[in-house]
């Protein structure tokens, strides 16, 4: 498949993101929440691309997150952290979905 996703190259990822797209608003309000935490695990430059990748798509894209500016700037933090790191989370995102709940998840 040429046009792949960013995410499908990591089927944990994928599936973190895939579940994440069907969840209700609240749940994805609480998922956006915990990856804003990402900022703290990306350096500094990626985190003023996120900015300009927010300022070209939010309400303009045809994504599934581009709409909801929380969840865009979250997902765009994921896609620019480091493999590890987007791993790590997606697990957890997963572990959390699974478990209807972000509490006391952390990166």
């Amino acid at each position: 498949m040429i046009n792949k996703r960013w995410y499908d190259k990591d089927p944990i990822l994928k599936e973190a993101l895939e579940l994440l797209r069907l969840q209700p608003d609240e749940t994805k309000t609480e998922a956006a929440e915990f990856l804003l935490n990402l900022q703290e695990q990306v350096a500094g430059e990626v985190i003023e691309h996120v900015y300009e990748i927010i300022n070209t798509y939010q309400g303009k894209g045809n994504r599934w997150y581009d709409n909801d500016p929380m969840m865009l700037k979250g997902v765009e933090l994921l896609r620019n952290a480091p493999p590890h790191i987007q791993r790590l989370a997606a697990l957890k995102l997963l572990t959390a979905l699974e478990q209807k709940s972000f509490e006391g998840v952390e990166l």
